[in-house]
């Protein structure tokens, strides 16, 4: 409970609050993507501002706040992933998803495009998952990502390299892959 002699009562309090109410529902969408699941995405941005709430005394530039919470987000994330590794297992076959028309790109249903992809985004490993974030949704060059991941440029490079072709192969349709659609229906497999 904050009381007028606890760190952030008052002016400072209300300021966190508004930060809150203004960029939660963009920061979301952010933990959303990460953990593909909405439940998981809320406790994920719970813990993220949590810290944000804990850190806010010591937060000199305002403007930076949005890179704090991502950066808690994708932290916390990877270490509840290292936690859940030895507990649960990536499923071998992707779930079918069925192939009408020529199997040409344009077969697809537009409105279906975004489920696909948030599907094929949800299948990525944690730090392919990040990358891909960073880079393409956020819009980060790839030194910022890696100054953001503690990772190496090349590390970041060949990352969301091997992410862009695991969505590739996820989102491609049977012409794409050399494949009539009377052929299969079967999504291929993520390596």
């Amino acid at each position: 409970m904050l009381t007028d002699n606890s760190p952030l009562s008052g002016e400072r309090h209300e300021e966190f609050r508004e930060y809150v109410l203004t960029r939660g529902p963009a920061l979301l969408r952010m933990a959303y993507q990460l953990t593909g699941n909405p439940a998981d995405a809320e406790d994920l941005l719970q813990a993220a501002l949590a810290s944000t709430f804990r850190a806010w005394n010591r937060i000199q530039d305002r403007g930076a706040l949005d890179g704090y919470v991502r950066r808690a987000m994708v932290n916390i994330n990877i270490s509840w992933w290292r936690r859940r590794k030895l507990e649960e297992y990536p499923a071998e076959e992707l779930p079918d998803i069925p192939v009408t028309g020529t199997g040409t790109p344009h077969d697809l249903p537009l409105g279906d495009l975004p489920d696909l992809l948030e599907q094929a985004l949800s299948r990525l490993p944690t730090r392919m998952r990040a990358a891909i974030m960073l880079r393409y949704y956020e819009d980060l060059t790839e030194q910022e990502i890696a100054k953001r991941l503690g990772i190496s440029v090349g590390t970041v490079k060949s990352t969301v390299s091997r992410a862009m072709a695991k969505l590739r192969g996820d989102l491609r349709v049977p012409a794409q892959r050399g494949e009539s659609p009377a052929d299969t229906t079967e999504m291929p497999r993520a390596t």
